[in-house]
C-alpha cells in the first residue's frame, strides 16, 4: 500500500547568497519584488522621456560615489546567473542631464528616480558628496504623482530634501 501526499507548493524558495549561506525567501515577496522592479523601470523610462521633452540631453550615469573615500568610482556591474545577463545601469544618480544655456555653456544635473520620492540616508550623503565635488550643479529627485488616471513626474531639488535631513 502506498501513502499519497497532496502536492502542495512550498511557501518558501531556497537560494544561496555570495557567502554560501542558504537563504529562504517567501514566494509572495519574490513576486512583489518582480513587480516593483518592473514598475520602477517603467517609471524610469517615463522620467527619461519627460526630461527629453523638456529639452535635456539625458544619459545613464554609470558611476557611483564612494562614501569612505569621498570620490567618484565606476559603478559595480551586477551579473544575473539565471538569465546570463550583466546589469550595467547601477550608478547613482540614475541619469546625468545636459542642457545648453548659452554658447559653450551647459547646465549639468543629476536625476535620481524614486517612485515614492524618498532617499535613504546613504543616498542623501552621496548626493551631498557629489554636490561638494561640483560634479553636478544640482541633483533632482523624480517622484511619481498620480492625478486621476494619469501619471505625472514631479521633480524635487535635493537641497530642499537636505533641509529636512537630521
Amino acid at each position: 500500500m502506498e501513502l499519497k501526499t497532496p502536492n502542495t507548493e512550498s511557501e518558501y524558495k531556497a537560494s544561496v547568497d555570495e557567502k554560501g549561506n542558504v537563504v529562504l525567501k517567501k514566494k509572495s515577496e519574490i513576486k512583489k519584488g518582480k513587480k516593483s522592479k518592473l514598475s520602477g523601470g517603467q517609471f524610469e523610462m517615463t522620467v527619461r522621456r519627460d526630461l527629453e521633452e523638456k529639452g535635456w540631453i539625458v544619459d545613464k550615469w554609470s558611476n557611483n560615489f564612494d562614501l569612505e573615500n569621498g570620490m567618484v568610482i565606476p559603478a559595480r556591474r551586477k551579473f544575473n546567473p539565471f538569465s546570463k545577463v550583466m546589469t550595467i545601469g547601477t550608478g547613482f544618480p540614475d541619469f546625468v542631464c545636459f542642457q545648453l544655456m548659452k554658447e559653450n555653456l551647459y547646465k549639468i544635473i543629476g536625476v535620481e528616480v524614486k517612485i515614492n520620492g524618498t532617499l535613504s540616508r546613504d543616498e542623501k550623503l552621496k548626493c551631498r558628496g557629489l554636490l561638494d565635488l561640483k560634479i553636478f550643479s544640482e541633483i533632482r529627485i523624480a517622484k511619481k504623482v498620480k492625478e486621476k488616471n494619469r501619471v505625472r513626474v514631479s521633480y524635487v531639488d535635493f537641497l530642499e530634501v537636505e533641509k529636512r535631513m537630521r
